[in-house]
């Protein structure tokens, strides 16, 4: 069972969420021949604050 994680920042809209999910099972599916049903797509919202570019917090 392969298992996608995405880790953003909050804001994507659930259609979004919903149409990214498809799209990355798709294109992985395609990618390995692996069957869509056994691909697993997680999407993780971090708040801003929480990630970090060139040793600064983005929420600042």
């Amino acid at each position: 069972m392969p298992l996608i994680q995405i880790s953003q920042t909050p804001g994507l809209s659930d259609r979004v969420k919903r149409e990214t999910i498809a799209a990355v099972t798709e294109a992985y599916a395609r990618a390995t021949g692996k069957s869509p049903d056994s691909v697993w797509v997680t999407i993780t919202e971090v708040p801003r604050s929480h990630w970090g570019v060139g040793g600064e917090p983005l929420g600042q």
